[in-house]
């Protein structure tokens, strides 16, 4: 019988080795690579252990944004991942739920994350909304590049309404 995975923890930090002990040793794990984006690490990191193994991940980091003609800050969500082996018992939720609580002590008013097709609708099932607006984002050599994967959006505060218009994220992608 397998041993049921642990509450949600706060990671001191988030490693290779540690996206290794979730997704295993593949060149992209997150399914990204063909974008030939960098991305930032995160700078906070939560966690679900199942029999000490760790087996999800989600990661945080706060960025400065342009929206239309509003200047702000959201809080990136990024580096989320479920162990193949554990999918479907709703640790994704559980994780980015922890991280989420966390984020609305971080100051911003809304989340965002960036997504391949096939988890939009896991992540609108959570509560984030896609965002059909373009988004631009910072990338070496100091280019501004449009994001080739789905925004999505969700707010970290009661009545917060996302601006309208064009996304620069003053950041590469996280």
């Amino acid at each position: 019988m397998a041993e049921n995975p642990s509450p949600v923890i706060r990671l001191p930090r988030y490693t290779k080795t540690d996206q290794q002990e979730i997704l295993g040793e593949g060149d992209d794990p997150f399914g990204v690579a063909g974008t030939g984006l960098a991305f930032l690490p995160k700078e906070e990191h939560f966690g679900i252990r199942s029999g000490g193994r760790l087996v999800a991940h989600a990661g945080l980091l706060r960025l400065p944004v342009l929206i239309g003609d509003v200047a702000t800050e959201a809080v990136g969500v990024g580096g989320v991942a479920v162990a193949p082996d554990m999918q479907g018992q709703g640790l994704a939720r559980r994780v980015v739920a922890a991280a989420l609580e966390h984020a609305r002590t971080m100051g911003p008013q809304h989340a965002l994350l960036f997504c391949r097709p096939p988890l939009v609708p896991l992540y609108q099932r959570l509560g984030w909304h896609l965002l059909e607006a373009d988004v631009l984002v910072e990338q070496p050599e100091a280019r501004l590049v449009p994001m080739p994967l789905h925004t999505m959006v969700t707010p970290l505060r009661d009545g917060a309404r996302w601006p309208t218009g064009t996304v620069r994220l003053f950041s590469l992608p996280m």
